[in-house]
């Protein structure tokens, strides 16, 4: 499976690489596009999700990196869940 890493800018301006074992990040964010973060956070935990169940039926075992991901996505945005104009970019993709 072709595995892909978006870059995020947080609303702290803090920028991270995530892991994605899955193309399928690209049906669920645009580079250059602010989120809400909990806009962010929906998006990311459908895409994720769907990329560890794409893991699932072609191995037989769901993706605990991408589980992991969205573990430590779901940490990042704890803190600005609260702040309605809190934002986090998707900056790009790298496959």
């Amino acid at each position: 499976m072709p595995e892909m890493i978006f870059r995020v800018r947080w609303p702290d301006g803090q920028e991270s690489d995530c892991y994605s074992p899955s193309l399928v990040i690209q049906d669920h964010f645009t580079p250059g596009q602010n989120y809400p973060v909990s806009l962010f956070l929906e998006k990311a935990q459908t895409a994720l999700n769907e990329a560890s169940e794409r893991v699932r039926a072609r191995y037989g075992f769901p993706c605990s990196r991408a589980l992991g991901q969205l573990q430590a996505i779901e940490q990042s945005c704890a803190p600005f869940l609260d702040r309605a104009d809190a934002q986090v970019s998707v900056l790009s993709f790298k496959s």
